[in-house]
């Protein structure tokens, strides 16, 4: 179960996301990405209330930091020290803005 919350403030967009991001909630949160973050300068991924995230999951995070390369920047904030863990083994600590 993943729930997806969107506030929009100007150019800047935040995607908070609570659950878990896996293989079967990865295709919904890439949807609500593509089809939000036209004209977004800022995206921001607040993963506060994420509890998991799998290798789907990185692919989406992955593909909207390569789309924000080109028309601003991304960043992702208040990862819990789990999903920390997972970024640092799969080498995502390095491609990632974390906050």
């Amino acid at each position: 179960m993943l729930n997806i919350k969107k506030e929009l403030n100007g150019a800047e967009l935040t995607v908070a996301l609570e659950g878990r991001l896996d293989t079967t909630t990865a295709p919904e949160f890439e949807n609500e990405i593509k089809e939000s973050i036209s004209g977004v300068k800022e995206l921001v991924i607040d993963l506060a209330k994420l509890v998991y995230i799998s290798s789907a999951g990185l692919r989406v995070l992955l593909s909207a930091q390569k789309k924000m390369n080109v028309q601003g920047s991304m960043v992702v904030r208040n990862a819990s020290e789990e999903v920390k863990e997972i970024f640092e083994v799969t080498g995502f600590a390095d491609i990632l803005t974390l906050e």
